[in-house]
């Protein structure tokens, strides 16, 4: 296979699967049976999939969801989105340069021939959830419990949705949202409680596309090419979110996704799209991919971030730290530069009001860039069911942009306030529950000093997380409840403490299981001036060996001191995190916080711009249309206040993708130029949300049509 593979890696298995052989411009390649195309494409090498109509521009992928179609190829002479098309054997993709010739494609619709026509399928049901992720399925479980008819559909071919790319333990409640579990694990687990419901019904790789004032909604099963219509008696709108674009020079070159596109490539796919990433954005997704990109074999050369601090959990931020990662607050990207695909991108630092500081310009090698500045909610069909007067409901992201464990509660309730709109006859929600859910959805607090030169005991742990986050693994893990966290706040920072003479049995579980990585244990039973620190990691254990001596970090990644390594292991039910020990000297063992493994930026000496060429792309707004953003900008200050005005003139909104990724954006460039969004009409909103081919659609009719 292809070295763009990931043949090893620290938590996921490699899989063995059946090799299967496809086309791409006539020349044969090999890819994974049920993968996608463009998963499939990157692992051979290949980064460009076609090239815009507009400017001649390369195309890659940007989103990996379905939300673009930026990463559109030619399947056998039609157009199909790359990162939701699965190979198939035999299979002739092309470049979607230009328009397909339609005259050489079979017939498949007549309007002579009434023969050929199918009645379209209607199905009632109780309830319809769009969407089988966190959200999706926690509602799906909590009907299917009370027995409900529930028919759920998701777009992707493994229920859990952005659960399949989270290799990381999560944080919350460990009694409530499986705190201190990997997402993936729990994805499987949210899965295993649906196929024990007999209520639930569940399609994969079946697309919604789009609501009807009969209250209908439209139903597309790719796999079976079957277009069928739900009439629910509740709708359940839990389909996420997409990610926001940023306008800057060259933003559309191949090598320049999306984070989630970016962590299904490799968490998902086992794919290795770089060598060298650097990310934009440090929220959690930016910080968390990061740390994904580091687990599979990718350097990380830098991150920057606008605000003067990243807004994602302190614990996601220490771990990049700890491996060198350069993190710029206060700086951002100016221009991605490549020709084919990217080589370099120019950053700058921002000054109080945003704007980039002349001189402090540097330019950073690197083959991907990370986009992480957000994601909107995927609303349209929650918008538009409420629209037709449907009883609707949202959860997850789809609802409000928050954590995925926020979005596991949220649609536990969700599926308990739908059971009582259906009349059935259960228990009051507890308030309590709305409470924990406002807690899980809040943002990080202050970041707080910590007092690492605490000394409470021969041994005990040291806790290095130092900010107020929804978090309570190592309370519960801890078989002498020495960990404690206030019951009232579990957004509290964790406390050792002494109970009833009891004391630390050094059985490392709270190390293993905390989510930040953020617990060591400090021993200094059998030699106090040397005393044993206990480590946690996630990465494979070849990369070290007993005897070696490792570089150790303070928890702002600071290096103390080269130390050996005296013993390694894995707890049986904490599987994938490293134990590392480690005899350090007592004056620096509570301080410890990591190992560091990798070395920082990654540059050649030589200087960039010599062999980086610069880039000819605009700042694009509308993907679809290749439409830049001083040419809105130009429409707004020339008076425009009508998006659909905008559409008019620029084609922005009308590409294939509807609008997904550019209106936010045109919206964002109004609120940019003083323009109130009050003053801004929103543009006309095409029927049907998502792509589907005519053909699908024109054989069909309902009953009582002609």
């Amino acid at each position: 296979m292809p070295h763009n593979r990931i043949n090893s890696h620290p938590i996921l298995e490699i899989p063995e699967s059946k090799t299967i052989k496809f086309l791409w411009q006539q020349k044969p390649l090999q890819a994974r049976e049920g993968e996608t195309i463009a998963s499939a494409l990157i692992a051979n090498g290949i980064d460009i999939f076609g090239h815009h109509p507009k400017d001649e521009a390369p195309l890659g992928i940007f989103c990996a969801n379905g939300q673009c179609s930026q990463c559109m190829v030619l399947v056998d002479g039609k157009p199909v989105k790359s990162c939701m098309t699965k190979v198939k054997p035999g299979m002739s993709v092309m470049p979607a340069d230009g328009l397909p010739d339609i005259s050489t494609l079979p017939a498949v619709y007549s309007t002579s021939s009434a023969s050929q026509e199918k009645l379209t399928e209607i199905i009632n049901k109780s309830v319809l959830i769009i969407g089988g992720g966190p959200a999706g399925l926690s509602a799906a479980i909590e009907l299917g419990k009370l027995g409900v008819d529930v028919l759920l559909v998701d777009d992707k071919s493994h229920l859990g949705g952005k659960l399949v790319l989270q290799t990381h333990r999560f944080f919350g409640s460990t009694k409530a949202v499986y705190a201190g579990t990997r997402g993936v694990d729990i994805a499987k687990l949210l899965s295993q409680q649906i196929d024990e419901l007999d209520s639930v019904e569940v399609w994969l790789e079946t697309t919604a596309v789009a609501i009807f004032e009969e209250k209908t909604v439209g139903l597309w099963r790719v796999e079976k090419d079957e277009y069928i219509l739900v009439k629910p008696d509740v709708l359940l709108v839990a389909t996420g979110a997409r990610e926001r674009s940023l306008p800057f020079k060259g933003n559309t070159l191949p090598g320049i996704f999306g984070a989630g596109a970016f962590q299904t490539l490799v968490n998902r796919d086992l794919v290795k799209p770089t060598n060298n990433l650097f990310i934009i954005g440090g929220g959690n997704v930016g910080l968390i991919a990061g740390y994904h990109a580091l687990q599979a074999g990718i350097n990380v050369v830098g991150l920057v971030e606008a605000m003067p601090q990243c807004g994602g959990y302190k614990v996601h931020e220490d771990k990049l730290a700890r491996f060198g990662v350069p993190i710029l607050t206060s700086h951002t990207i100016l221009e991605a530069k490549g020709k084919d695909r990217v080589k370099s991108v120019k950053i700058a630092e921002l000054d109080q009001n945003f704007q980039p500081l002349k001189g402090t310009e540097q330019e950073i090698s690197c083959d991907c860039v990370l986009i992480a500045v957000g994601l909107n909610p995927v609303d349209e069909f929650f918008q538009k069911a409420k629209e037709v007067n449907m009883a609707v409901f949202a959860a997850g992201d789809a609802e409000e942009i928050a954590e995925a464990s926020a979005a596991m509660f949220a649609g536990k309730i969700k599926g308990l306030e739908i059971a009582k709109h259906l009349g059935l006859e259960i228990p009051e929600i507890p308030e309590q529950w709305r409470e924990f859910e406002n807690i899980l959805k809040s943002r990080p607090g202050e970041v707080l000093p910590l007092n690492e030169d605490a000394h409470p005991g021969d041994v005990f742990p040291v806790m290095h997380c130092r900010q107020e986050i929804p978090c309570d693994p190592c309370a519960s893990v801890c078989p002498n409840n020495l960990i404690r966290i206030d019951l009232d706040n579990i957004r509290g920072l964790p406390e050792f403490c002494s109970l009833d003479g009891k004391k630390c049995i050094a059985c490392e579980r709270c190390v293993a299981i905390c989510p930040g990585l953020a617990i060591t244990l400090v021993d200094f039973r059998e030699d106090p001036q040397h005393p044993i620190v206990s480590i946690p990691l996630e990465f494979p254990q070849n990369y070290l060996k007993i005897g070696d001596q490792v570089p150790v970090t303070d928890v702002d990644g600071n290096i103390l001191a080269k130390v050996p390594v005296t013993y390694m292991r894995t707890l049986r039910q904490f599987s994938h995190t490293l134990i590392v020990r480690v005899q350090a000297p007592a004056d620096v063992a509570t301080k410890i916080a990591g190992i560091r493994l990798f070395f920082g930026w990654n540059q050649s000496e030589e200087t960039i711009d010599q062999y980086h060429q610069q880039t000819q792309q605009e700042n694009i707004v509308c993907r679809c249309e290749h439409v830049s953003a001083d040419t809105i900008r130009d429409l707004v200050r020339s008076g425009v206040r009508d998006i659909n005005q905008i559409k008019a003139v620029t084609k922005a909104t009308m590409g294939a993708c509807g609008g997904k990724t550019c209106i936010s954006l045109i919206k964002k460039i109004f609120r940019e130029e003083d323009v109130s969004l009050d003053e801004v009409t929103d543009p006309t909103q095409r029927p049907v949300f998502v792509e589907i081919p005519l053909d699908t659609l024109a054989n069909q009719h309902q009953e009582g049509q002609q």
